[in-house]
C-alpha cells in the first residue's frame, strides 16, 4: 500500500487487528469442515529470510486446534535421511484425513538455500526440478489440497530485521550466520527462485507471492486468499451444555502447606 506521495503506507493496528479476528473465525470454519469432510491440506510457506513466514504461520494456527492444524519445520537432514529419496522425510509429515499441515520452508529447500549454498550437487539440483512437478501433481491427484505461499521481502526491509533481530535478546536466535551470509548472495537467491518458479509453476499447485514488507497486510492478504481458494462451508455444531454442578460429598482439600507451591512472582511485582 502507498500513499499519495507514493511512501509505504502500513496496515494501522486497530484494522489489522479486527480484521485478523474475523479471518480467524473462519479459520476455525475452515478447521471443522477439514475435521467434517476428511480433507487434507498442504499449505507450504516460503519465502527469503525475515519475510514473515514464521509470524504468518503463528497467526494461522494460533486459535485451530493443534491435533487437526500442525506444523512442520523439518531440521537439517540427519545422515540417513541425505541417502534417502529427496522427498521422502517430507511424505513422513504429509496430512491424514482431516489433518492441515504447514510447512515452515518444505521441499523447496533444495531449490533455495541448497542451490545457492552449495549443499547439493548439479545432478541433484536437475532432478528435483524434474521431479518436484511430478511429486506435486500426485499429491494434487490423490485429493490433497496444496498451496504455495512465497513470501517476498525487500532487500533494505529484510536488513532492518536483521539489526532489529540482533538488537533483541528474544529474536536474537532467529539469526544465524547463513541467514546473515544472504545479504551478499541477494542477486543469487533471486535468481534460484526466478528458476524455481519457472520449473514449479503448476497448473494444480501455483505459487502466490505475498508482498511482505508490510507484515500485518502479508498476514491479512495470505489469510484471506488462503480462504478464498478452499470450497469450506459452516459445519453445524453440536449441542453443548453444562451440566449442573452436583453436590458436595464432604471432600477437602489438603493444606496447602503440604505441597510445594510456585512462589509468587507476580504479587512482588504488585509491591
Amino acid at each position: 500500500m502507498t500513499d499519495s506521495n507514493n511512501r509505504p503506507q502500513h496496515l494501522p493496528r486497530p484494522v489489522y487487528e479486527r480484521e485478523l479476528l474475523r479471518l480467524q473465525v473462519e479459520l476455525v470454519k475452515l478447521q471443522e469442515w477439514v475435521r467434517a469432510e476428511g480433507r487434507r491440506v498442504v499449505v507450504v510457506f516460503e519465502g527469503r529470510d525475515a519475510a514473515g513466514k514464521g509470524s504468518a504461520i503463528k497467526r494461522v494456527t494460533e486459535r485451530l486446534n493443534p491435533r487437526v492444524a500442525r506444523i512442520a519445520a523439518l531440521p537439517v537432514p540427519t545422515e540417513r535421511e541425505r541417502t534417502q529419496w529427496y522427498f521422502q522425510r517430507y511424505v513422513a509429515h504429509l496430512p491424514a484425513a482431516g489433518e492441515i499441515v504447514l510447512f515452515d520452508r518444505s521441499w523447496y529447500n533444495r531449490a533455495g538455500v541448497e542451490r545457492v549454498m552449495g549443499f547439493c550437487t548439479e545432478g541433484e539440483y536437475r532432478r528435483f526440478l524434474a521431479q518436484c512437478p511430478v511429486f506435486e501433481r500426485l499429491l494434487a491427484e490423490d485429493g490433497i489440497l496444496l498451496r504455495k505461499y512465497w513470501f517476498s521481502v525487500s532487500d533494505t526491509v529484510q536488513e532492518q530485521r536483521f539489526r532489529n533481530r540482533l538488537e533483541d535478546p528474544t529474536r536474537r536466535w532467529k539469526l544465524s550466520a547463513m541467514d546473515l551470509e544472504s545479504i551478499t548472495r541477494w542477486e543469487a537467491y533471486s535468481r534460484a527462485k526466478d528458476e524455481m518458479f519457472t520449473h514449479t509453476e503448476l497448473p494444480e499447485a501455483p505459487w502466490y507471492v505475498v508482498e511482505s514488507d508490510d507484515k500485518r497486510a502479508a498476514r491479512i492478504n495470505m489469510i484471506a486468499h488462503l480462504l478464498s481458494t478452499v470450497p469450506y462451508h459452516d459445519v453445524p455444531e453440536p449441542t453443548l451444555e453444562l451440566p449442573p454442578r452436583p453436590p458436595s460429598t464432604g471432600y477437602r482439600r489438603p493444606p496447602r502447606d503440604r505441597q510445594t507451591q510456585v512462589p509468587d512472582h507476580a504479587a512482588g511485582l504488585i509491591r
